[in-house]
């Protein structure tokens, strides 16, 4: 009798049923915007002390040891931003990526920059009123490469997910994704990161994004994972990074003695915000996919990207000319911040996306 071949086993489709939306990834994302926020409202000083009238470690001397921590809430954002990225444009095409990351991102910053100079201009904080040309420049998203003087503060980290994009797209999606290449992306960036940290270039620096690509490849890796299962190589991939990212991070941190900030702590958290996003991976957060985070989800940008500026200007009023006590006045700024990131994504997000999308496609 001739020998039965076995069909060969099949590792590129998908692993779970397409169309599930992981809506406990919608918790982590405000949830890292919230750690944000509470770095900026509580853990540094700066033009937020002249807000709350005396340094925000006087004000709050025990949050101030847990909001100092709070500014790593980006890194987690940027592993959030891998595995989303990687998740949302398997299957589609350079130009389908640059529509959707177009009307994603644009109208709610237009809103954010026209929120934040209005409120400079009204209840000023720092005193900064942007310059009318340094404003056109940042309608663009554009001003980090061209030296221009930012609006928002937090714009930074768009810049570095607009170069993760074109990275994405050049080396993965011009051919058309599939796990390899998504590995050996992985792998390639890894190494390229490596070597741009240690280098003085600075054009190889803007390009690889070495201080923010250990976090976009775990959470392509990540996707990697959730899509086709465990997988050795991945996990490895994973791990190198989680050590370079974490080192990273430690780097620019004092020892122990002169600095609050400590290191192994920033170790914790990036490990904790790194397990929760692999806990996702994996499903074991499917549990969590309770219905009102999806609201939490399309919240969580206008209100990162409004929160700094504006917020400032809320505590001001809150604290300064309505004399409410800081207790009060931090939990009352948050909720209208949320509040006015609610307006933003009804009032101009939704009706500009649709029209900017129509537009696009024609």
């Amino acid at each position: 009798m001739p020998t039965q071949v076995q069909p060969p086993l099949v590792t590129t489709g998908p692993r779970r049923l397409p169309g599930v939306r992981l809506r406990e990834l919608d918790g982590l994302r405000l949830l890292a915007a919230l750690m944000v926020c509470l770095y900026h409202y509580t853990g540094r000083d700066g033009p937020v002390a002249d807000a709350w009238g005396g340094s925000p470690r006087d004000v709050f001397p025990h949050l101030t040891q847990i909001g100092q921590y709070g500014s790593l809430g980006v890194q987690i954002f940027f592993v959030i931003s891998g595995f989303v990225i990687c998740m949302s444009s398997w299957g589609r095409s350079v130009g389908d990526l640059f529509r959707s990351r177009v009307v994603r991102l644009y109208p709610a910053y237009w809103a954010a920059l026209f929120l934040t100079v209005g409120a400079a201009v009204l209840l000023p904080v720092d005193g900064h009123i942007p310059r009318y040309a340094d404003f056109l420049v940042n309608l663009t998203m554009l001003q980090m490469p061209t030296d221009t003087p930012r609006v928002l503060g937090v714009c930074w980290t768009l810049w570095a997910e607009l170069r993760f994009y074109l990275l994405f797209a050049v080396f993965v999606l011009w051919k058309g994704t599939t796990k390899r290449r998504v590995t050996l992306f992985c792998g390639g960036w890894t190494v390229a990161a490596v070597i741009a940290q240690g280098s003085e270039n600075d054009i190889l620096n803007t390009l690889v994004v070495p201080d923010g690509a250990p976090y976009f490849v775990i959470g392509l890796a990540l996707y990697l994972i959730h899509r086709f299962g465990h997988d050795p190589a991945l996990w490895g991939v994973i791990a190198v990074n989680w050590a370079l990212g974490s080192g990273f991070a430690m780097q620019n941190v004092p020892a122990p003695s002169t600095s609050a900030r400590e290191p192994l702590i920033i170790l914790a958290v990036l490990t904790c915000g790194i397990g929760a996003m692999a806990l996702v991976a994996t499903g074991r957060l499917a549990f969590a996919r309770w219905r009102w985070l999806t609201v939490a989800g399309a919240l969580t940008y206008p209100f990162y990207l409004i929160h700094e500026h504006v917020g400032w200007s809320v505590i001001l009023v809150l604290r300064q000319h309505l004399n409410i006590p800081a207790a009060q006045t931090l939990p009352l700024t948050v909720a209208v911040m949320l509040l006015a990131a609610w307006l933003i994504h009804r009032l101009v997000e939704r009706p500009l996306t649709a029209y900017l999308r129509g537009l696009l496609r024609r």
